[in-house]
């Protein structure tokens, strides 16, 4: 796998304080530059913006593997330790699982965990990992 640069990503929340509080305090991100409008957070060295947005989310979902994945989502894939102590730390803050840490493909290519929740938007956020992260695009 080759390194990789940062990706950017901006989203709309109807709270800054709440995205604060979520972005910053429940997932760790450490903040960026900010306004009254939004807010840069440091996602596991990703660039995401939250913006203030008056306009509401709609759940769509896709049926994947018996589970309604939410979509759009965003995400990152982790390192497999971060992800248990991410998924802790998201149990501790007694925020639902739209989908519980799981193992998708056990034992096909591609195996990995994953995890889905929302944040207070109801943006939705995809985390998942890989014991063998040579497997991130494995074909079955």
């Amino acid at each position: 796998m080759t390194a990789l640069t940062p990706f950017h990503i901006a989203f709309p929340v109807n709270d800054l304080a709440a995205a604060r509080d979520f972005y910053g305090s429940v997932l760790g991100c450490p903040e960026g530059r900010s306004s009254d409008e939004w807010i840069d957070f440091d996602l596991f060295g990703h660039q995401i913006v939250a913006h203030l947005s008056k306009e509401t989310s709609t759940r769509i979902h896709n049926p994947v593997d018996g589970h309604d994945v939410p979509v759009p989502h965003f995400g990152v894939v982790l390192k497999w330790d971060d992800f248990h102590a991410l998924a802790d730390r998201i149990r501790a803050a007694g925020i639902p699982f739209a989908i519980e840490p799981c193992i998708r493909f056990a034992g096909l290519p591609g195996e990995q965990a994953t995890m889905f929740f929302y944040d207070p938007a109801g943006n939705a956020l995809e985390f998942k990992s890989f014991k063998d992260f040579g497997q991130l695009f494995a074909k079955q």
